[in-house]
């Protein structure tokens, strides 16, 4: 006759058993298939890519990516093929879309979504002010705000105003954010500028020719003229332009 002890033994065995063989399934079922592309990779590209967009200057920056279909399975890439850009004409904002490239030796692309958010020194309205209002220091105080968006978004400093005048009214407490001013060129077509790239310590300057008018942090067509190819960027100054490497 079985005892309860022999029982309870014999289905703890089982159990363990069926476990182990749940467990080996699982592993195998969630190893990496080496010819495709980890979609961790993708978005830690699409990460790293709006970062270098954004200066140091901007603030304390958080790059929130968002998740892609577990169920996309895209050729493996090396990572020297995988690259990541801004759809042509969009600028860096709150919410963006970031394409995710690789060029060989099959050739895809998977758009990420991507949020940005900043806490920064930001100059705020003291008062309401009406639509084409001229504005300067005495309308403004600056506090410490999260913010939707790259910090650069965003004016930090009395003298930044430059008698800037807005586009629509405007209530109390309103952050001030380069957008809702009439843009103001600082960068003319034809102009010569400096082209900055950096990635960690490393910075390359080389010069360029701005192809179009552009705004402080506005995206521009700038050509190489050592390589004269032409690039997209981000106007930081009137003489500075930054792309992504």
């Amino acid at each position: 006759m079985m005892t309860r002890t022999t029982k309870y033994r014999r289905i703890g065995a089982c159990f363990a058993g069926a476990l182990g063989f749940w467990l080996s399934v699982q592993a195998q079922e969630a190893a990496p298939d080496p010819s495709i592309e980890s979609l961790t990779s993708i978005r830690n590209t699409a990460q790293s890519y709006v970062k270098s967009l954004i200066p140091a200057s901007a603030g304390e920056t958080t790059v929130t990516v968002g998740q892609l279909d577990n169920r996309l399975r895209l050729a493996h890439c090396p990572s020297k093929e995988l690259t990541a850009a801004l759809p042509a004409g969009m600028a860096l904002q709150a919410r963006a879309t970031v394409g995710v490239s690789c060029a060989a030796p099959v050739h895809w692309t998977v758009f990420v979504p991507v949020t940005i958010e900043s806490k920064v020194e930001v100059l705020v309205l003291t008062h309401a002010v009406n639509r084409d209002a001229r504005l300067t220091d005495a309308d403004v105080t600056i506090e410490t705000r999260r913010t939707a968006g790259p910090g650069n978004a965003y004016l930090t400093k009395p003298a930044e105003l430059g008698g800037r005048t807005v586009r629509r009214p405007l209530a109390a407490g309103t952050t001030l954010s380069v957008d809702i001013f009439t843009p103001k060129l600082i960068v003319r077509r034809g102009q010569e500028v400096t082209l900055l790239s950096s990635g960690g310590a490393v910075e390359v300057r080389v010069t360029g020719r701005a192809m179009i008018d552009g705004a402080a942090g506005s995206r521009i067509q700038v050509q190489n003229l050592s390589s004269m190819r032409v690039v997209e960027g981000v106007v930081e100054s009137a003489d500075l332009v930054r792309v992504a490497r």
